[in-house]
This record gives C-alpha cells, sequence and structure tokens, in this order.
C-alpha cells in the first residue's frame, strides 16, 4: 500500500507489501521458541554452575562453603528442583497465552519505516537555519562556502534543501544511513532500556511490599527464603503465585508496554532469565562482564538472603537504583557476618559426622568379620538416621550399586560429601 506524502518538499516514502515473517526455524513457530528458550537458557546456565559446585572448579570465589549449602538451607534440593519446574510450566503457558494478543509478525515495510525516520531527519533540519540565526551566523552564506566540498553539509546548513534535489525529492544518502540506524538498533536498544527500567521498578515494588507485609512475606515470599545459600537452578523457587505475579507478569509487562516483537522477546527473557540465575548462583567471579554493566550481581543479592540483610538489596534484576532512592541499599561491613555464619556451617556438618561416628557398632562379629577381611574394598553401611534428619542433610544414597550410581556419588561427594545425590533427591536404595 502507498502512504500518502505529507508534503510536496519531503521526500516521498516508498510503497510496501506486507506478507507473513516465516520463522526462523521450520518445525517450531517463533512463538513457541520464544515460550521455550527461557527454559532452556535457565537450566543450561544452572547446571553448568551446578557442576562447577560438584567438581568445586572455583571454589575461591565461592560466597559459601559446601557445608554452608547443607546445613542452613530449609529445603532439599529436590523440593527446589520440583518448584521450579512448576513455575516454568506455568510461565510457558503465560507466554503462549501471551502470543494470543499479538499480531501476526508481517516483513516488507522495513523500507518504508527507515523512511519514515529519514522523512523526521528532514523536518528536524529546517530548524538549523532558525538557532543558527538565533546565535548570529548566516547559515546561506555559510552552506555557499562549504557547498563544493560538503554538499551534504551544505544541505543542512539550509534547512534540508539539497542540490541533488533539482530534479525530484530524495533523500540524501546520510539521511538513510541514520535512519537506518535508528530502526535497526537504536529503536531496539532503547525499549530494551525502558523493558529493563520496567523490570527492575515493577519487581522491586512487590519484593519489598513482600517483605513488608507479614501477610504476603508469610504466605508466600517466604519460600524463596528457605534458601539461605542460594545456588543456580534455585533462582525461580518460588511459590507460584509469587513466581508468576513477580518474574511472568513483570516480563510480560515490560515486553507489551515497548512494542517490542517476538524475536526481541527471545533476547529480552532470555537476558533477563540468565541474569536472575547469575544472581543467585552464589558465585563473584572477578572478571564477569556482566558484573560490570550491572551493579546487581550474585554477592549483592546474597546479602537480601541473610538473616542479617533480609530487609535490604530488594533490587532485581538489573540495576540498583531503586535501592538507592528508597534507602533499602545494605551499607554494613558483611565480611565478619559471612566469616561467621561459614564457621558455625562447617562446625555443625562436623558435630554430625562425628556423631555418626559414634553410632557405628564398635565392631562385627566374627562371622562378619572374616567376610570384611575377604573384600579388599569394603562397602559402607547405612547409619540409620531420623527422618527429619535424612531431610535437612540433603538426603544421602546409599552405595554405588553399578558403575552409574558408583561415578553419580563420586561427581557429588565433591559438593555434599560422601554419598550425596545430584538434585539432593532422597535415595530409596
Amino acid at each position: 500500500m502507498a502512504a500518502a506524502n505529507t508534503s510536496f518538499e519531503l521526500p516521498p516514502l516508498p510503497e510496501y507489501t506486507l506478507r507473513p515473517l516465516p520463522p526462523l526455524l521450520s518445525w517450531i513457530s517463533d512463538e513457541a521458541l520464544a515460550a521455550a528458550l527461557p527454559v532452556i537458557v535457565y537450566w543450561v546456565v544452572s547446571l553448568t554452575y551446578h557442576l562447577i559446585d560438584v567438581y568445586d572448579l572455583f571454589s575461591k570465589y565461592r560466597l559459601h562453603t559446601p557445608a554452608e549449602v547443607l546445613k542452613r538451607n530449609h529445603v532439599t534440593r529436590y523440593e527446589v528442583f520440583r518448584d521450579v519446574i512448576i513455575q516454568q510450566v506455568i510461565q510457558t503457558f503465560a507466554a503462549l497465552a501471551l502470543s494470543w494478543w499479538d499480531e501476526v509478525a508481517q516483513i516488507g515495510k522495513a523500507d518504508h519505516d527507515i523512511a519514515w525516520y529519514a522523512q523526521k531527519l528532514r523536518l528536524a533540519q529546517r530548524a538549523v537555519p532558525v538557532v543558527l540565526s538565533g546565535v548570529g551566523v548566516n547559515s546561506a552564506a555559510l552552506a555557499t562556502k562549504v557547498a563544493a566540498s560538503q554538499p551534504d553539509l551544505a544541505g543542512v546548513l539550509q534547512g534540508g534543501h539539497y542540490a541533488s534535489e533539482s530534479v525530484a525529492p530524495a533523500f540524501a544518502g546520510w539521511e538513510l544511513a541514520v535512519a537506518s540506524a535508528l530502526y535497526w538498533y537504536a529503536i531496539p536498544a532503547l525499549q530494551f532500556m525502558v523493558g529493563i527500567i520496567i523490570i527492575d521498578t515493577w519487581e522491586y515494588m512487590l519484593h519489598r511490599a513482600m517483605h513488608m507485609n507479614k501477610w504476603l512475606y508469610a504466605t508466600f515470599h517466604s519460600r524463596h527464603h528457605r534458601l539461605y545459600v542460594p545456588y543456580a537452578y534455585g533462582a525461580l523457587y518460588n511459590h507460584p503465585f509469587e513466581g508468576f505475579l513477580l518474574d511472568t507478569l513483570g516480563a510480560g509487562l515490560a515486553y507489551l508496554v515497548t512494542g517490542m516483537t517476538v524475536r526481541q522477546s527471545w533476547f529480552f527473557f532470555s537476558g533477563s532469565t540468565i541474569k536472575t540465575v547469575l544472581d543467585h548462583s552464589g558465585y563473584a567471579f572477578p572478571y564477569d562482564p556482566l558484573h560490570w554493566i550491572f551493579p546487581n550481581n550474585a554477592a549483592y543479592h546474597d546479602i537480601h538472603h541473610q538473616s542479617w540483610g533480609i530487609k535490604t538489596n530488594f533490587s532485581q534484576p538489573f540495576f540498583i537504583f531503586w535501592d538507592r532512592i528508597g534507602g533499602t541499599m545494605y551499607t554494613g561491613n558483611v565480611e565478619e557476618k559471612y566469616e561467621r555464619a561459614r564457621r558455625t556451617a562447617d562446625l555443625k556438618f562436623a558435630q554430625e559426622e562425628e556423631n555418626k561416628a559414634r553410632a557405628v557398632p564398635a565392631g562385627p562379629g566374627p562371622a562378619v568379620a572374616s567376610a570384611l577381611e575377604l573384600d579388599e574394598n569394603p562397602r559402607p553401611q547405612q547409619i540409620s538416621a531420623p527422618r527429619s534428619t535424612r531431610r535437612k542433610a540433603s538426603s544421602i544414597s546409599q552405595s554405588p550399586a553399578d558403575n552409574f550410581k558408583g561415578l553419580r556419588n563420586k561427581v557429588n561427594e565433591r559438593l555434599h560429601g560422601k554419598r550425596a545425590n545430584v538434585l539432593g533427591v532422597e535415595s530409596s536404595h
């Protein structure tokens, strides 16, 4: 359809014909991919951090010791895993429902829209002679002097009248280049920045309300704070209603208000998901570029998960300007508090191990002793413990009955002590 020319002095906008945008991947729609990507990147990033935990690769950058993860948290890893899956199911359905409100993506209008921006640049040039005359500069005379060497500059000085338009109005090359940069880069960057501000504002206000209102905290938000020592795949461990209200609805609102396309949402939703996982990872790497860009990082948010910092550092997940404005930024010294928590958890873990060792019978009977002497690698025996103790100890599996279980136990004992399951699922063997 041809768009009417707004003025005979302006170059005309080109005609365009719209047609449906084909999906990037033939086997899945762009909308379904937008729903799936945040879930995929969540588990790729969080399980990468989990392997770092298991193999103890960067222990000097950990904010907490493995004993703290085991002894200070009030929820098992299985329960965290289960509730994250529940939230992601809700999140996926919400994303698919959101696609029903979107118009079908069309292509074929890009050149028209770039020309529209170029028209606005042409209109803005009309103010140049007026501004220059206001400071005592004769723009017409100046344009005459530079016309031979800088024809585009001469056109700007004359308020957007170009010598090349002697036959018909046409855009200058620089106008189309700037308009193209605005269309392809500047406007999407602005959409992302506004989206980030919307998410940060939404989450700060609701997060702070969840802490200031006792009923909201006890009913919903206290579940997330069972993780005194956060880890990566626990980032979305929330009450399902809170998860929908705080994360899913906030991101959806930013998407709708900014007018992003579905393909822009791939990067926006995935980026905010990755940022949330990193903030709960429990690691403060010194050369993390995201920590340079966004001051809200793992070390900053971890303070909020401690009992002494729980009423501070509400900002999530990008910037901390709302904590500064609201006076909720933690300003005390944290090193002593972290060290005290580490010592307490380590002593508790050592005491429990000592108690378990004392509970082992003094020695096996003659028949059992002779059997053990024949086995060069005796398997450790199960120590009975109350059910509540087994849950708090992040569930301990029994013995490696085959090579796979042996490998699993060998991998996980680096993080949680001997015979711990990968996700903390209690073994029934």
